[in-house]
């Protein structure tokens, strides 16, 4: 399952940290990264979940097409 959590509405919080509660990762953070992800918040979050800001939707879309089912 690939998750692209989008930041367009205040409920993407609470489902960002349910997520985390449940140990999941490979979740991609975008399309920008709210003000409370510092770079040092940021840095934990890629190291300890596999958090990844997006890039672009192409590169984003080939890369979740790509994962192994």
């Amino acid at each position: 399952m690939s998750i692209i959590l989008s930041w367009y509405e205040q409920k993407a919080v609470a489902d960002l940290l349910a997520f985390l509660s449940l140990d999941v990762k490979g979740i991609y953070l975008g399309p920008t990264l709210p003000a409370f992800i510092s770079p040092n918040v940021l840095q934990y979050l890629i190291d300890t979940f596999d958090i990844t800001p997006i890039s672009t939707p192409e590169k984003d879309l080939e890369f979740c097409l790509q994962q192994e089912a």
